[in-house]
């Protein structure tokens, strides 16, 4: 309910006053009235990672289907886990929507996240939640690498990520060392290999002339004009692009045998640790790992659904053809300021 201050008007003869004060009473006695029904609503915050244009039509759904109020406050993901964090229990936050689950991961090290019950957690293959049952997945983008049609013979593709330090692709690659799904793969690559192999490959690819971006959409758009033949991205870029421009020469390629390379990573939310409405939070989760809501994450971003038995868009191949790589995201968590201080020691940071 928006509050709005009432003014008095100017003095004037008795009767018009009369009349006057009846119409001012008539107009408080509403806006208490209002005020009380307003105040007896159900009302929930969320923190969202995920921007405005695609979440919120989906809240709005949810409060037009619930009656439940939504308040959202937009942001990077994990400036919003570091403000939850900070907030403390006095944190207005219920329920915590992550573009990155390096975020998520955050927070469930800190004590933020409460455990779902167990009708929600079901809702998501294993794979794709928190082993703990802090959070689950609502969408899966998974790391590859784009070329250029017209100027890349896919026999001189490399067989892992890590082949891209190779002579052979000296000044052919772009990379977007800023872009958090970057910074993710690097985390899972120290995780599994140590900090030692991680930091060897970052110096490889460093030393390998390669061009950096600030985000992974310059990188197909590049690919696409011709200006170098490959780029590291998430899937869904150049399927976006291609939605827009058919003719454009770019390709996903999906690294084989499980390589690190094909990283699938997820998008996430769970419940605030400290909030009031736990039931209330926990159905928003629920409602965003139905058909309807997961159909609309697939079609709006060509990400993968990742609620059981929900069917991605025909555009995309299905994960079962590809072997993509999995990793226990909850540990990603506490490593993305190590992350950064790697990609900055090799040379690497981005524009």
């Amino acid at each position: 309910m928006v509050r709005s201050r009432v003014r008095l008007p100017a003095r004037r003869g008795s009767h018009e006053r009369s009349r006057t004060v009846k119409r001012l009473v008539a107009l408080l006695a509403a806006s208490v009235l209002a005020a009380a029904c307003s105040g007896g609503a159900d009302t929930i915050t969320v923190y969202s990672g995920r921007t405005e244009n695609l979440v919120g039509p989906l809240l709005e759904r949810f409060t037009a289907e619930t009656g439940i109020d939504v308040e959202v406050r937009y942001g990077q993901s994990a400036d919003l886990a570091l403000l939850i964090d900070q907030e403390g229990d006095r944190s207005p936050a219920d329920v915590f929507i992550s573009q990155s689950p390096g975020a998520t991961g955050f927070l469930a090290e800190r004590g933020r996240l409460r455990p779902l019950g167990a009708e929600v957690l079901d809702l998501v293959p294993a794979p794709y939640r928190s082993r703990g049952g802090l959070w689950v997945g609502l969408s899966g983008r998974i790391r590859t690498l784009v070329y250029n049609t017209e100027r890349v013979d896919p026999a001189d593709l490399p067989a892992s990520v890590f082949d891209l330090v190779d002579e052979r692709y000296r000044g052919r690659l772009a990379v977007a060392p800023a872009n958090g799904s970057f910074q993710d793969f690097v985390t899972v690559l120290r995780e599994r290999y140590g900090d030692d192999v991680a930091l060897e490959w970052l110096r490889g690819i460093a030393a390998n002339d390669p061009q950096r971006y600030p985000k992974n959409t310059a990188i197909v758009q590049a690919v696409g004009r011709g200006d170098v033949d490959l780029g590291l991205v998430n899937h869904y870029y150049a399927l976006r692009a291609k939605a827009e421009d058919p003719d454009l020469p770019v390709e996903n390629y999906f690294f084989p045998d499980g390589d690190l390379g094909s990283l699938l990573i997820v998008t996430a939310a769970g419940v605030v640790s400290t909030t009031e409405e736990p039931d209330l939070a926990e159905r928003l989760v629920r409602f965003l790992l139905d058909e309807e809501a997961q159909t609309f994450f697939a079609e709006q971003t060509f990400e993968y659904p990742l609620a059981a038995g929900v069917e991605p868009p025909a555009v995309l191949p299905p994960l079962a053809s590809i072997e993509v790589a999995t990793y226990d995201l909850d540990r990603l968590g506490g490593g993305l300021e190590r992350t950064k201080e790697l990609i900055d020691a090799s040379g690497l940071e981005g524009p």
